[in-house]
């Protein structure tokens, strides 16, 4: 798939998996978040590997991440999303799932899915909205995977 960047002044959003700071992005999603907490860095590694991945730089630092899993035909999983705390406010995870959305190989999608109860404001801004019949909705969870 062909690298996509994006700059807005001093910040870049990328595609470019070599850019990753995957100590950081592990760092965060393992000890401040509930969705991954303790989460290895091993798993952390094969799920970047098979996903389509968006860093966010100021400068060469990584400051903010998302990653999407999906067949590009029909469905795409939003996830991990974060940004750093001191960049928040900025409008950077506006324009991080913008820039998401509007990614040429995630056009004409049947369904986009995402869980969360921190951001539901962020996603609302784009279409996202509440399972109107979640009765269908199954999961298999198990919220102890990495202790």
């Amino acid at each position: 798939m062909e690298i996509k960047e994006v700059y807005r002044g001093d910040y870049t959003l990328s595609t470019d998996k070599t850019k990753l700071d995957i100590s950081k992005i592990h760092s965060f999603l393992s000890k401040e978040t509930d969705w991954s907490h303790g989460i290895p860095l091993d798993t952390l590694k094969i799920s970047i590997d098979n996903s389509l991945n968006f860093g966010l730089y100021d400068k060469n630092q990584q400051i903010g991440y998302a990653r999407i899993i999906s067949d590009y035909a029909t469905i795409a999983y939003l996830g991990d999303v974060f940004v750093l705390e001191a960049y928040r406010g900025k409008g950077l995870s506006t324009w991080l799932i913008r820039e998401i959305m509007e990614h040429p190989n995630l056009q004409g999608l049947r369904r986009w899915i995402l869980l969360t109860d921190t951001a539901e404001w962020l996603y609302k801004k784009f279409g996202f909205t509440e399972l109107p019949h979640p009765e269908v909705y199954m999961e298999k969870h198990n919220p102890n995977v990495y202790r």
